[in-house]
């Protein structure tokens, strides 16, 4: 089977890069050229666009910013669909609204191409070493053909249902992640406040029960006032704008995952957008007139 990636940023180049070792052979795309050349160097072969590489793959892997983008990958001019054939596959490991994805697999397939929802769960260095966490959506028997090359990235693969299922697990592992980042940042200037030092929080609650993947990864980089890395705010919320349309629509209450929603609205409103989720603390220091991280750092 010939295999195809688009997307070759801070993940997909990893992912990518892990299925070319294990394949042997992989044709990709991205409109980065220096992110091609990553690959190229590595032995995978460039396509010139995703039609073009669409014509020679029988599976395409995706890992691309968002569900627009995801759309005119697919769509758009010299997309994949101008080279459709039945039988094809597409994995989509990007993270996109559950609802949008569904929307698309139905269209993919209507073509007589394979659609699942895949989107990945790890930091940058959980892609390096292919131990992504990867839910997955769609047909099972998709699911089956394509379970030896997501392995070749992932450590836990999950099949989770029809199509979107895998997304709309994504957010919720991400609501929940968000939920606990939003936390650290009202809970943390708020010890400072009080008197306690950064440094010494940061110890205790690392080492103490109320540690998390979050506290643990997102306080020593807070402390450094490194806040331009990863997934930004503006895409974090679109998570959380999704759950809350389907809490409303469903009739589900969900009282913490609207007041983590305020601090997000009020770390948007101040700028703060295309900074990652620590950014969050900024709104709290500026409100209690106090920094928990080291001086210095801004």
């Amino acid at each position: 089977m010939k295999l195809g990636f688009i997307g070759l940023g801070q993940m997909g180049k990893h992912c990518s890069s892990n299925l070319l070792k294990k394949q042997g052979q992989l044709l990709v795309s991205d409109a980065n050229p220096d992110a091609l050349t990553f690959l190229v160097e590595q032995g995978a072969q460039a396509a010139a666009s995703p039609a073009e590489l669409s014509s020679l793959c029988d599976a395409i892997f995706l890992c691309l910013p968002n569900g627009d983008v995801v759309e005119k990958v697919i769509f758009g001019p010299k997309g994949l669909y101008e080279s459709f054939r039945k039988g094809q596959s597409i994995v989509d490991l990007s993270t996109v609204d559950f609802i949008k994805t569904q929307e698309i697999a139905d269209k993919v397939e209507s073509m007589g191409v394979s659609f699942m929802d895949a989107p990945i769960s790890g930091l940058d260095v959980k892609a390096k070493s292919g131990e992504l966490s990867i839910m997955c959506g769609g047909n099972e028997e998709t699911f089956n053909k394509m379970l030896p090359y997501l392995e070749n990235m992932g450590s836990s693969i999950v099949y989770l249902g029809k199509h979107g299922m895998g997304q709309l697990s994504k957010t919720i592992n991400n609501i929940l992640y968000n939920i606990n980042m939003a936390g650290l940042a009202e809970i943390l200037p708020f010890a400072v406040k009080m008197g306690l030092e950064p440094e010494k929080i940061a110890q205790f609650v690392n080492s103490g029960t109320g540690r998390s993947l979050a506290s643990e990864y997102f306080i020593p980089r807070i402390l450094e006032g490194n806040f331009s890395y990863g997934f930004t705010m503006e895409s974090a919320y679109k998570d959380m704008q999704t759950a809350c349309i389907v809490s409303a629509k469903e009739k589900i209450p969900t009282p913490v995952l609207h007041a983590t929603m305020t601090t997000y609205q009020m770390t948007l409103l101040e700028g703060f957008g295309k900074e990652y989720k620590g950014a969050m603390i900024k709104i709290y220091e500026r409100l209690l007139n106090v920094m928990f991280r080291k001086e210095g750092h801004s």
